[in-house]
């Protein structure tokens, strides 16, 4: 493989080509106008313009990526995360025209988008699952029955998608009917397939995912877990490597079981599979993401396999170039997604312009974004600016690391979750491994990180005070709320 397009934008895209560099291969960029003047559009050997800023009329716009491989005689395509990363008639679009699709087969993209097919496919081999429908649910009435049988509270879950729409959690039978309708609604609209399921609510519930690879030639590997528990609008906020709460024997044991997971498809390349777990530690199959992980960082820094040359290299039809024997442990690793997000504002996206943009370095010290300073944050995509990863010998010391790394992020013009990474590396449920995916909601108060800043600016007034008693500044607490910038100006 000597050219690969890559069909995606910022972080990821400059990520992959960076990969692509140390391995000899040449890249092409693609971006909207809105991305004009991205880095990873100058780091790439070549980049085409695909169309506007809506994404809608650039990044997923196949016929058009497809006239550009062909134009410059594209090998293969990796399309990262996001965007068409798990769209099977994108797979297909490139295969039929000769070009490698750097991702799993059109078969496993399909059954494992589907919620439903994929809890069949695996049904057949040693995977716990969640108790619940396998089949989708229309009739009211019915589900009614079945929920009732299956014990609240339940979840109502869209088969397609991701990212938390179509997800209603009923607590008893007078709210089923209100919740199943707005489930249904929001399916449809959000992916175009009103299909719902019933499933068991999990309580104090951790989301743990496993990262696999898969070769050509029968090979499957776990490479250990992450644990992505910290999240907002069942998004993830905070990862890390590995979890806190697994011993060894449930380590392999979960391993093993998304191995399973991996063969019921025949699954070639990088994917992932999820897992909810209770407070007893008995883990059940959530879904499977059939592409690279927005937290696969954290993966790389405590094993030292670096994920997209792997992708790459089954692409091409070479075997994992380790056993799973090979695989050790090194450390621990801890990401924060970098969002321009205001988490006093209930976590709105926020935009502005970049007037100050300095990374962090060090030791131990990651930190994976498609920014420059002076550079306007988008209205019309996900608004992740980085990722920040800290590495240490073990999980207090990238706690530290991380801090210090948060400490040393300087960014101006926008607000973001930094200050929320802080939050959450000092909270104690955080710090001893006791919390779920209700952290935030348990936890976190939008005034949370008003006080910290309060704090802050006290003890400067303080010094300020000492050194000066004349100039001396007094600081109130606020409870006002702000709109969000981003939502006044988002373009539909």
């Amino acid at each position: 493989m000597k050219k690969i397009l890559v069909a995606n934008r910022g972080e990821i895209a400059l990520r992959v080509m960076r990969t692509c560099k140390s391995m000899g291969i040449s890249t092409v960029a693609i971006y909207s106008e809105a991305d004009r003047n991205s880095p990873h559009v100058r780091f790439a050997d070549e980049a085409v313009c695909v169309g506007p800023a809506a994404s809608k009329e650039s990044y997923l716009k196949i016929d058009t990526i497809l006239e550009v491989c062909k134009n410059l005689k594209v090998d293969g395509v990796h399309p990262g995360y996001g965007f068409l990363s798990e769209n099977a008639t994108f797979a297909k679009a490139c295969q039929d025209n000769g070009i490698i699709f750097i991702g799993p087969s059109v078969e496993a993209i399909e059954t494992m988008g589907s919620k439903l097919a994929a809890k069949q496919a695996v049904s057949h081999f040693d995977v716990p699952l969640v108790p619940g429908t396998d089949q989708p649910i229309t009739d009211i009435e019915e589900a009614k029955k079945l929920a009732t049988a299956i014990g609240f509270p339940i979840l109502i879950k869209a088969s397609a998608g991701g990212g938390g729409k179509g997800m209603r959690n009923v607590n008893n039978l007078d709210e089923f009917e209100e919740q199943m309708k707005l489930a249904v609604s929001e399916a449809t609209s959000a992916f175009g397939d009103g299909s719902v399921f019933i499933e068991k609510f999990v309580t104090s519930p951790r989301h743990i995912e496993i990262q696999i690879l898969g070769d050509s030639h029968g090979n499957i590997v776990y490479l250990f877990e992450r644990d992505c528990s910290v999240q907002r609008r069942h998004q993830k906020v905070v990862e890390e490597a590995p979890s806190a709460v697994l011993s060894p024997a449930l380590r392999k044991k979960m391993g093993e079981a998304a191995v399973q997971v991996a063969k019921s498809v025949n699954y070639l390349g990088a994917g992932t599979v999820e897992f909810i777990v209770n407070a007893n530690l008995d883990f059940y199959f959530l879904e499977m993401n059939t592409r690279l992980q927005v937290e696969h960082p954290v993966t790389e820094m405590i094993t030292g396999i670096d994920l997209v040359k792997e992708q790459i290299n089954i692409a091409k039809g070479e075997k994992i170039s380790f056993s799973q024997e090979d695989l050790k442990i090194n450390g621990h690793a801890i990401e924060l997604r970098v969002y321009a997000e205001d988490p006093s504002n209930n976590f709105l996206p926020d935009i502005g312009k970049l007037e100050v943009y300095q990374i962090p370095t060090g030791e131990g010290v990651r930190v994976d974004d498609g920014f420059d300073e002076g550079m306007d944050i988008p209205i019309y995509y996900d608004p992740m600016i980085a990722k920040l990863i800290a590495h240490g010998t073990n999980r207090q010391d990238a706690i530290e690391k991380l801090k210090n790394a948060i400490h040393n992020y300087k960014i101006e013009g926008v607000k973001t979750t930094l200050p929320f990474g802080t939050f959450v590396l000092n909270h104690a449920a955080f710090t001893t491994g006791n919390f779920d995916t209700k952290f935030v909601e348990n936890y976190f108060h939008p005034n949370e990180i008003n006080k910290d800043e309060l704090k802050l600016a006290a003890l400067i007034a303080s010094k300020l005070q000492k050194e000066n008693s004349a100039n001396f500044v007094v600081f109130e607490e606020t409870e006002n709320v702000q709109n969000s910038n981003w939502r006044k100006s988002r373009i539909e």
